[in-house]
C-alpha cells in the first residue's frame, strides 16, 4: 500500500509561513523558507528550474519522485494560487480538502467529507505511488487520524517569530523515529517515521 507523508520547509520555531500569508501574498514575509530550492549547483531531476545543493537535491528528488498525488488544505491551496490552475507537483494530481468549492480544473479534485475520505481519494489518484500532504491543517488532521507514515522536515535555520505553524494542536503525543538527518547549505533535512 502507498505511504502517506508530509514534507514541508519549516523554520526552527515551527512556522511554514511568515506573517500575513494569503492569496497573492504567498508565504507572507517568509519566502526565504524556500531559498534552498535555488541556491545550489545541482538541477532537480523532478522539478524544472530547481537548483539545489548536491545534498538537498538527493533528498528532495528522492521524496518528490515518490509522489503520486498531493493532498492540500484550503489555506495552502489559496495561498499558492492553485485556483488559477496547476498543482504543486509537475506530474501528480492535487486533492483539496475544503468545505468551500474550488474551480473545476484539470488534475484537481475537491473532497469535502473529511480527512479520511481525502486521504483515500489521494491514494486512489496516486496509482500505487505515495501521497504527499501539504499544509499544517491537513498534516495535523491526518496525524490525529493515524494516517501519516512519515514526517519530513526541511528545517531552515531561522526563527520567524510568527506565521502559520506547521502543526496545530494534536489530541495526543505522536512519537517519531529519526530515519535520516542530512545537513545541507541553508537547510537540514530531517526524515522521521511515525511510530504506532
Amino acid at each position: 500500500m502507498s505511504k502517506v507523508f508530509v514534507a514541508l520547509s519549516v523554520s526552527v520555531d515551527g512556522y511554514i509561513t511568515g506573517r500575513d500569508p494569503g492569496a497573492g501574498r504567498g508565504l507572507g514575509d517568509a519566502p526565504l523558507l524556500f531559498d534552498w530550492y535555488f541556491d545550489g549547483d545541482t538541477s532537480s531531476r523532478v522539478f524544472d528550474g530547481f537548483r539545489l545543493s548536491e545534498a538537498s537535491a538527493r533528498v528532495f528528488d528522492a521524496v518528490a519522485g515518490r509522489v503520486g498525488a498531493t493532498l492540500a488544505g484550503r489555506n495552502t491551496y489559496d495561498d499558492s494560487g492553485w485556483a488559477n490552475g496547476g498543482t504543486p507537483h509537475p506530474t501528480a494530481p492535487l486533492v483539496v480538502l475544503s468545505h468551500r468549492p474550488i474551480p473545476e480544473l484539470k488534475r484537481q479534485t475537491l473532497v469535502t467529507t473529511g480527512i479520511e475520505d481525502a486521504v483515500a481519494a489521494a491514494r486512489e489518484a496516486a496509482g500505487g505511488k505515495d501521497v504527499g500532504l501539504m499544509g499544517g491543517g491537513v498534516a495535523t488532521a491526518a496525524l490525529a487520524a493515524g494516517l501519516v507514515d512519515e514526517v519530513i522536515l526541511h528545517q531552515v535555520p531561522i526563527l520567524l517569530g510568527g506565521g502559520r505553524p506547521f502543526f496545530q494542536s494534536l489530541p495526543e503525543h505522536v512519537r517519531l523515529e529519526l530515519l535520516e538527518a542530512v545537513p545541507a547549505p541553508g537547510v537540514t533535512h530531517l526524515h522521521y517515521r511515525v511510530l504506532r
